[in-house]
C-alpha cells in the first residue's frame, strides 16, 4: 500500500495544480496497475508525503471548512455528572444512569469520542489532534470547546484537572499542575486561541464566572432555551428569564463572549412565539448574544416529554413549520 501511495503522489506531483478529480483518477489508475482491492485513503496519502511535497496537502485535505477560519476547533467531553437540579428538564436525555453526560443522546461525535476514551481529556484531545492531522488540517491554533452539560456545577477540582490534562495534550508536555500547564501553553507550538464551556444561566453568576476566568475560559454557551417564564415552568427548567438577563450581563461584563442555546417547539410555545423569541433576543439589549445555536426540541425515549407525546399531550412541529 505504501508503494501504491507513493505512486499516486508521484503522479500528482507531475500535475501543476492537481484537482480532486486528478486525485481520484490517479488512485484508480494506480490501483489498476498494482491490482489493489482497496483504494488508499487521502489520510494514507498524506502520511506518505515527503518533505517538500506539502503543496499536495490542500488537495488531499478532507473537510476543509473545519479549519477555514485559521482556527482548529477541538471538542472534548467531561465525564457524566447528574443534573444540578433534583430532576432534569422534561426533554433532557442522557445522564449518569445511562453512562452519558446530561443532555446528550450518545450519538454525537464528541460524545462517541468521550465514551471511546472513557472521558479521559488527554486521550480525547491527543487523538483528535492526530485525526485532524491525518486528514491534512494544521493544528497550530486551537479553540477548545468543553462539552458535557452544566460545566460550572462540576467539582472545581475536577474542572481544574480536566483543563490541565487538555493543555498537557495540546502542549505535548506533562505538567505538574494547572498553573504550570498554562505557563507551558504560552510557549507551546499549538496556541490556544479560546476556551468555551457550556452551562445554565442560573449557574453563570459572579462566583461561577470568576472560576471560568481562572480556568482560562473566553466564551460561555448558555442554555437559555426560551425567554418565556411560563415555558420554563412547563419544562421544569428551574430558573426564569431573570437569571438569563443576569447571567448575560455578568458574563459580558467579565469580557466573556456569550452564545445562547435556543430551543424552538418547547411545550407551551408555538411558531409565532418562537419567531418573536428570536426577534426579541436580538432586539432587546438585555440579551443580544455574540452567537446563537438552535436546537429544535426532540422527543427522545426515556424522557418525560416522550411520555407526554405518547399520551397526546405534546405535538412536535411538522416539517413545513
Amino acid at each position: 500500500m505504501v508503494d501504491a501511495s507513493r505512486a499516486i503522489i508521484e503522479r500528482l506531483l507531475n500535475i501543476r495544480n492537481p484537482s480532486r478529480e486528478d486525485v481520484e483518477k490517479a488512485k484508480f489508475e494506480v490501483c489498476r496497475v498494482f491490482n489493489l482491492s482497496k483504494i488508499p485513503s487521502n489520510s494514507e496519502l498524506i502520511k506518505s508525503l515527503k518533505p517538500g511535497e506539502e503543496r499536495l496537502l490542500e488537495v488531499l485535505k478532507r473537510k476543509k471548512t473545519r479549519t477555514i477560519s485559521g482556527v482548529t476547533v477541538i471538542a472534548v467531553m467531561t465525564a457524566p455528572y447528574p443534573c444540578p437540579k433534583d430532576e432534569p428538564c422534561i426533554y433532557c436525555p442522557g445522564g449518569p444512569s445511562r453512562g452519558l453526560p446530561q443532555s446528550y443522546t450518545g450519538r454525537e461525535p464528541a460524545t462517541l469520542r468521550g465514551v471511546q476514551y472513557n472521558y479521559d481529556p488527554y486521550m480525547q484531545v491527543a487523538n483528535r489532534i492526530n485525526q485532524l492531522k491525518a486528514i491534512g488540517h494544521p493544528v497550530d491554533k486551537v479553540e477548545l470547546i468543553v462539552l458535557g452539560g452544566t460545566h460550572t456545577a462540576l467539582p472545581l477540582d475536577y474542572r481544574t484537572w480536566f483543563m490541565k490534562r487538555c493543555l498537557d495534550a495540546l502542549n505535548g508536555v506533562e505538567s505538574s499542575c494547572f498553573e504550570e500547564a498554562k505557563k507551558l501553553a504560552e510557549r507551546a507550538p499549538v496556541k490556544v486561541s479560546g476556551v468555551t464551556v457550556e452551562t445554565r444561566p442560573d449557574w453563570c453568576m459572579e462566583n461561577h464566572v470568576d472560576e471560568m476566568l481562572d480556568l482560562g475560559v473566553t466564551r460561555v454557551e448558555l442554555g437559555v432555551q426560551t425567554i418565556y417564564d411560563d415555558v420554563y415552568r412547563l419544562i421544569n427548567r428551574g430558573h426564569g428569564l431573570k437569571e438569563v438577563v443576569e447571567a448575560t450581563r455578568i458574563a459580558k461584563d467579565a469580557g466573556l463572549k456569550v452564545t445562547y442555546h435556543l430551543m424552538p417547539n418547547l411545550p407551551g410555545s408555538n411558531p409565532d412565539r418562537d419567531l418573536e423569541m428570536f426577534r426579541e433576543v436580538f432586539r432587546n439589549p438585555s440579551f443580544r448574544p455574540d452567537a446563537l445555536k438552535i436546537y429544535p426540541c426532540l422527543v427522545i425515549e426515556g424522557t418525560k416529554l416522550y411520555d407526554m407525546w405518547v399520551k397526546g399531550l405534546y405535538k412536535p412541529y411538522d416539517e413545513d413549520t
